[in-house]
Formats: C-alpha cells, sequence, structure tokens
C-alpha cells in the first residue's frame, strides 16, 4: 500500500495545551525565550534558574562558572531561595559541585547520606532534603555547574535527568555567548579609547608643529631674500633646502589635519550633478594639463547625486591630481566614465600614465603609504586614504581597477 502524501495534518496548539500535553517541551521553550531575550549574563541566569525551579517544584538554586583567571575555581554567578554566604567560590578538587564539573556528570544526592557530616547539617538546617547538580557542558568544556536543592522527596525518572542535563547544555551555551558578548565589548571600547587617543595626539600634534613649522618657512624664505648675496653657492642650496623641508612639514601637517576633518566631520547632503563637479576640477588643473598637454576626456550620462559636494570635490580633485603627479612623461590623458550598475553610479578615473600594479593597489589607500614611484614627488601619502574615507562615509566604495599594463583605473561606487 502506497503512502498518501496529499493530506495536510493540522492541530491548533496553545502554551497552555502544549504545558499540559508535553511539560518537558514547554520548559524548553520558556527556557528558550528567557535566554534569548537578553545579552546580559545575569539576566540570562537568574531567568534560567526561575523557569527549572519553578519546572520542578524546587526551593533552591545556585550556578556557578569558571573563572578563566581563578585557576580550579568556580565562582558563583546567580543564585535564588537560600543566601549563599561563604559559597560564593567552590573547589573544583572538593565537594559534590566540584565532582560533577570535573567528571562531567550529573549527581542527585540526599543530603542524609553525604559523606560531608557537617556539611549535611548545614544543608539540613537550611531545609533541604536533595541536592542535585547539572554541570553546564559547551562543546567539550564544562564551563560551570548548576546546583539545585529540595525541601521534600521528588522522583527523578531518567526522562527528568536528561531534561535536566539539556536545561545544563542551553545554560551554558547561553552563558557562554553572554561572556563572549561582554568580552567583545570591552575589546570594543578598548579600540575606541586606543582610537581617541591617537585622534587626539595626532590633532594635538599637528595644531601644536603647525606654528613653528610656519615660522621656520617665514623666517628661512626672509634669510634666502635678504642674504642670498652673502652666501657662496653651497650656503644658497642650504637655504634652498630648508624652505623646501619646511615647507613640506608645512604641507605635511595640513594634509593630517584635512585627513582628521574628514573622518569628524558630519557630511552637508544636497542634490546637485556630478558633472558640476568635474566641470569645476577640470577648470582647475586646465592650465597644468594645457602645459603637459593631457586631453581631459568624458563620457556617458552624469547623474544628479545626494551627497555631499565638498567631498566630491576633493575626491575628484585628488584623483586628477595624482594622475599629473605619478602618471610620468608619457601621460596623454585623463578620462572620466559613469555608468549606471543595479541602482548605483559607478564612475570611473583613467589615465594613461605608468600605472599601479596589482600588488600596491590596496596598499596605498591606507594613510602615510606611497608607491615607489613617487620618489622626489611631493605628497604626504593621504590623498587616497582621503579619497576612500570620504567615498565611505557616503556609504559607497573606491578600488583601483586591475593593472593591465599602462595606465590606472580609479572605480567610484555611489548609492
Amino acid at each position: 500500500m502506497q503512502p498518501s502524501y496529499n493530506k495536510i495534518i493540522s492541530i491548533k496548539s496553545t502554551k497552555s495545551t502544549l504545558v499540559n500535553r508535553n511539560r518537558e517541551l514547554s520548559t524548553l521553550l520558556n527556557l528558550s525565550a528567557r535566554v534569548s531575550t537578553s545579552l546580559d549574563l545575569h539576566e540570562i541566569l537568574d531567568g534560567a534558574l526561575s523557569t527549572t525551579m519553578d519546572c520542578f517544584g524546587l526551593c533552591a538554586g545556585r550556578i556557578y562558572l569558571k573563572d578563566r583567571n581563578s585557576g580550579p575555581e568556580l565562582l558563583l554567578a546567580a543564585y535564588k531561595g537560600i543566601d549563599p554566604k561563604g559559597l560564593e567560590k567552590v573547589n573544583m578538587e572538593t565537594g559534590f559541585t566540584g565532582r560533577a564539573a570535573r567528571t562531567r556528570s550529573f549527581i542527585a544526592q540526599r543530603v542524609s547520606e553525604l559523606e560531608d557530616a557537617h556539611r549535611a547539617e548545614v544543608l539540613h538546617q537550611q531545609g533541604l532534603e536533595i541536592i542535585i547538580c547539572v554541570p553546564l557542558i559547551v562543546g567539550d568544556k564544562v564551563i560551570g555547574v548548576m546546583n539545585l536543592g529540595a525541601d521534600r522527596e521528588i522522583e527523578l525518572d531518567q526522562g527528568a535527568i536528561d531534561l535536566l542535563v539539556v536545561i545544563g547544555a542551553q545554560i551554558g551555551i547561553a552563558a557562554n555567548h553572554a561572556r563572549l558578548f561582554e568580552e567583545l565589548e570591552m575589546r570594543v571600547a578598548e579600540l575606541k579609547e586606543k582610537r581617541d587617543t591617537i585622534e587626539f595626539f595626532v590633532c594635538s600634534a599637528a595644531h601644536d608643529l603647525k606654528s613653528p613649522a610656519i615660522g621656520l618657512y617665514g623666517l628661512t624664505q626672509l634669510l634666502e631674500r635678504q642674504y642670498a648675496g652673502s652666501l657662496d653657492e653651497r650656503g644658497k642650496k642650504y637655504c634652498e633646502q630648508i624652505v623646501k623641508a619646511a615647507g613640506g612639514i608645512v604641507s605635511i601637517i595640513d594634509r593630517i589635519n584635512t585627513y582628521v576633518r574628514t573622518r569628524e566631520a558630519p557630511l552637508n547632503l544636497e542634490r546637485f550633478s556630478l558633472k558640476e563637479i568635474l566641470d569645476g576640477v577640470k577648470a582647475e588643473f586646465s592650465l597644468p594639463m594645457k602645459e603637459r598637454g593631457v586631453r581631459w576626456m568624458e563620457s556617458g550620462a552624469f547623474p544628479l547625486v545626494l551627497a555631499d559636494r565638498l567631498s566630491l570635490e576633493r575626491v575628484f580633485r585628488n584623483l586628477v591630481d595624482n594622475a599629473l603627479k605619478y602618471g610620468g612623461p608619457g601621460l596623454s590623458e585623463i578620462r572620466v566614465e559613469c555608468e549606471e550598475k543595479d541602482g548605483k553610479h559607478i564612475l570611473y578615473i583613467k589615465d594613461d600614465g605608468v600605472g599601479i600594479k596589482d600588488e600596491d593597489s590596496e596598499a596605498l589607500f591606507r594613510p602615510f603609504q606611497r608607491h615607489a614611484s613617487s620618489k622626489g614627488i611631493e605628497g604626504s601619502g593621504l590623498g587616497l586614504a582621503i579619497v576612500r574615507e570620504l567615498i565611505e562615509k557616503h556609504h559607497g566604495k573606491v578600488w583601483i581597477a586591475p593593472y593591465t599594463g599602462r595606465g590606472t583605473t580609479f572605480c567610484i561606487l555611489l548609492p
């Protein structure tokens, strides 16, 4: 007889009917809800302990977790029912809690049968008849133990034991995730503090260095203008080198300040045509391009964008300036193209200069990274870092197309 697959089984289920029909599944669902609504370790453990105690009608509970820095000890992380004073730490080498952790075993025992008579007397005075230890296992590691206490005889059949073991595993996983989240938050806070410290140092250094650098530059220029006649050729050369070096310091400080401002300044969004930006950049560089015989070419329809105008002006200015600086004597053309793809605008700024090899392309977007061919060319190594920072603030991307033997193509994707 062939089975029939065209029938639908439909059973209306509510929480109350599930509780009556299957206590174990209902308990696991309640536990799952408790541990999944928070990333706070205390809230997770407190809720899990309440759910477990309610399910089995227990009067006391504690959860101990291993501490990475405390050696062979378990530290109290949550409790309900009985004051844990004096038991905030438990040695894993002793007692039933330690044995559950060491042997990865579920342990249930009558208080009257404990080997430690003093401990048995203390527990009796607290009204406990049964103690239960459930190891909290994540993967192949015990991360803690849940202790439970009953003030009466309770039935622990195999189903109840299996349920407690599964509950222990669920609590262990949730606790482990919460601790990982706490560690991640700490690392993020540390990184933010370090970043803020570095940015403060950079801003302070750039600010404090700028005045003496400008002073040095100005005084050296005065020296060169007013006393050049009194200097021999070597002295004049030294003076020229000092002026150039001082000017370089001022330029680098300005670039650092620009980079920091780029990272921190909010975007002033407005709608405008990219053609307006390109026309402005083309006009700005028209004289050096004419002197070197470099053609400006455009193709494609340049759209309206919602962006920060000054930021995009700086992006195109930096890329065109890069092409003129590093394109080499063979540079003859700078071409800007645009296309729309998957609802996004992709811009290409191409030149036919010496090009950038693939192994160098990603590194050049990092601060203070310069290409080997830039030796002797003025620059700070921040131009492309600023470009990437500005484009990513617009939720876009910038990259260098694969090297084809000559020329460089910068690709910009904008929403």
